[in-house]
């Protein structure tokens, strides 16, 4: 079978091995000591060098229960599937509108049988949505509407209130946020090279187009590692700009060439940070694939991104990063979020709602009842459901696995948006390593070891030395 060929892996070798090269201990302490000081993570260390790589360290005494960490994501999606259940900020994944707003629109798009891939221009229905329709009782098409444009109100739901809605800039109807400034940061950092409206930066819309339907329709870890590699795009033209400004005009032309590849080196340094391996080469074989068909299965995912890459590259393709547009740099990028990610996990505040009714004394429950028991029996068994994503974590992803952990990420009632909130699960005193599980480290030894494979190694924690 022929491999899948990338021209740009063998014309720019040097420089790709330059950015997938690990960063010296000393970049790593001095890089992860600027982000703790930066996002006042106070009480926590890396430690560049370990038995088993990075490593975060107490700084102080933590005692059980104690917030360790709220990690910022480097880069983060919501799951396409779950975009249809829930309308969050696209920036910091908080959930947005109201109440009336998130229950109208998934009932509206419900009905009607959109799937995500209808939101982007796609005619194929799909199934978006985790509840049989068996378990719901439909509502007027009028009744959705009212909800959708504000002119019914829920009882109670001003109990509930959520940020208004705030438009793409560059026009697209498929990112939302909850303030000018994450639409901003949003659009500075990732989106307008990704924006499928008229103020897109994209320099091919309808390949963009493409690109996002192909990852719909195959995985959307895809659009992940596009948003990593717009990120460090514009990255490197902030840089260029800031030294372009620092240089005598006879100089600026040069600059291309004499400051080019350093400059790519520098944007890519927050990626850089993150440990990789290809993914074809780390995606954990499916349960229905047998060893002996292996090769070919992941000979399987390699072409498939290539197939992503190639309608990527025609999207947003800059001659001045193409380093970054290599099959290599694509498939360790996938690779990172692999082996790194930490699932991205909001609660619905319309579960939030449904049982505060519920716990409302039974007289006042009654009566509320009347209006909100239509709407819970139309949204079925999806009134729960949650926002749902991946992302990647700086800080988190430097905290090494234990099957006795001291620490885990734990949603607390006031975390409403998609930091990774880390908690101490006991006593932990300083200079003690935080560790975090990997897995369900309730699992018995060799499923433990199993499901550790994927992450390449064995663990030896004082639970599985005893065996």
């Amino acid at each position: 079978m022929a491999t899948s060929v990338c021209p740009i892996d063998s014309q720019f070798s040097d420089q790709i091995s330059a950015l997938l090269k690990s960063p010296s201990p000393q970049q790593v302490q001095e890089y992860f000591q600027e982000l703790i000081a930066k996002r006042q993570c106070n009480g926590l260390r890396v430690k560049p060098e370990g038995e088993h790589g990075k490593g975060v360290c107490a700084d102080f005494d933590f005692k059980e229960g104690d917030l360790i960490l709220k990690d910022q994501m480097l880069v983060g999606a919501q799951h396409s599937s779950n975009k249809i259940d829930c309308l969050v900020c696209s920036f910091c994944f908080q959930f947005i509108g109201s109440i009336e707003l998130q229950i109208g629109r998934k009932l509206y798009l419900q009905e009607l049988g959109i799937s995500v891939d209808n939101e982007c221009g796609q005619s194929n229905r799909t199934e978006c949505s985790s509840a049989s329709l068996n378990n719901r009782s439909p509502l007027p098409q009028d009744t959705i509407e009212s909800l959708m444009n504000g002119s019914m109100h829920l009882p109670c739901s001003e109990k509930f209130p959520l940020p208004s809605v705030v438009s793409c800039p560059g026009g697209c109807k498929e990112a939302y946020y909850c303030s000018e400034s994450c639409a901003k940061a949003d659009w500075d950092s990732f989106h307008c090279l990704l924006c499928t409206g008229k103020g897109s930066k994209s320099s091919n819309i309808e390949a963009l187009l493409n690109f996002i339907q192909h990852a719909n329709e195959t995985n959307d870890i895809f659009i992940l590692a596009a948003k990593v590699i717009s990120f460090t795009i514009l990255r490197y033209r902030n840089l260029k700009v800031a030294q372009f400004e620092n240089l005598e005009k006879q100089d600026a032309a040069n600059l291309c060439t004499k400051y080019g590849f350093p400059l790519l080196l520098e944007a890519w340094k927050p990626v850089s940070m993150g440990y990789k391996r290809r993914w074809w080469d780390c995606i954990a074989l499916p349960e229905d694939v047998d060893s002996c068909d292996e090769a070919a299965f992941r000979m399987q995912i390699r072409d498939l991104a290539f197939t992503s890459l190639e309608l990527l590259k025609e999207a947003m393709y800059d001659k001045e990063c193409e380093p970054l547009f290599s099959l290599e740099i694509y498939g360790h990028i996938i690779g990172m979020f692999e082996l790194n990610n930490l699932d991205l996990v909001v609660s619905s505040p319309v579960e939030d709602y449904f049982l505060y009714i519920d716990d409302l004394p039974l007289s006042e429950k009654k009566e509320a009842e009347k209006f909100s028991k239509p709407f819970l029996d139309a949204l079925g068994d999806d009134y729960s459901i949650c926002c749902q994503g991946t992302a990647f974590f700086p800080l988190q992803s430097c905290m090494n696995h234990s099957c006795i952990p001291n620490a885990k990420a734990f949603k607390r009632e006031e975390d409403r948006d998609g930091q990774a909130t880390i908690i101490a699960l006991k006593p932990i005193p300083k200079g003690e390593e935080i560790t975090i599980s990997y897995i369900d480290e309730d699992l018995p030894y060799e499923e433990r070891q199993a499901l550790l494979e994927d992450y390449g190694f064995r663990c030896k924690c004082p639970r599985c030395s005893e065996g």
